[in-house]
């Protein structure tokens, strides 16, 4: 078996906590609007389904609904302005970086969120230069579930999917991740929508957090096969 030759992951809610920042962004816009505020909890839930969820959520409204664009673009504006006030990599992940990068096994990031927003927060962490990809919704095509950004990311890191990892803490990266023909690992300590749950995915593996990702991929990396 060839070793593990790359390690890709999604950003929010899998390699970075994000939903601290969205919860304060989500509260100072409910307090503008005379908006009782939500739960940690119920912004925390909604982050993988995107800035749109999260105002639908917040305020009780369709994407259809009068006034809910305007509130979707004053969101935005505000989360541009507070990236990385409390974001931060999650317990146990610079470990398992500084793991991969030890070995010189390339790592990268496949995401659904915009570079507007990913690429300064990636700077404001130190990341981007230990990153060896970032893939963005505007540097493809088509997006996650599709495969087109994680063999993307491969390309750049000259590794073989199938003997490449994919980490998500949404259904539609382990569906990106076995369409692109790679090993999934399901990151059950993200931001897991309640409706939705992790044993349904499918994913080759699940981990509770980092240090069991960490010790899945050393496990991989002397025996490296999609199941």
């Amino acid at each position: 078996m060839m070793a593990l030759q790359s390690a890709l992951f999604d950003l929010d809610g899998t390699l970075l906590d994000t939903a601290p920042d969205f919860h304060q962004v989500i509260t100072q816009l409910l307090a503008e609007e005379g908006r009782p505020a939500i739960s940690y909890e119920a912004v925390r839930a909604e982050v993988s389904n995107g800035a749109r969820a999260l105002v639908s959520r917040a305020f009780d409204l369709s994407p259809e609904a009068p006034g809910f664009n305007e509130l979707h673009q004053r969101m935005l504006a505000l989360y541009a302005s507070q990236l990385t006030q409390h974001s931060r990599l999650f317990d146990g992940m610079n470990n398992l970086l500084e793991w991969l990068e030890s070995n010189h096994i390339p790592w990268g990031i496949v995401t659904n969120k915009p570079s507007l927003y990913t690429l300064p927060i990636l700077e404001g962490l130190q990341l981007q230069s230990r990153c060896g990809s970032v893939i963005c919704p505007d540097h493809v095509n088509k997006t996650k579930p599709d495969p087109e950004g994680l063999l993307m990311a491969c390309r750049e890191l000259n590794a073989e999917p199938g003997h490449s990892v994919y980490i998500g803490d949404h259904r539609r990266d382990i569906e990106a991740g076995k369409a692109a023909g790679m090993i999934t690992i399901a990151a059950a300590y993200g931001y897991i929508d309640p409706r939705d749950p992790v044993t349904d995915w499918n994913s080759h593996h699940t981990a509770v957090d980092a240090h069991e990702i960490l010790s899945l991929l050393q496990s991989m990396n002397e025996h490296s096969s999609p199941a």
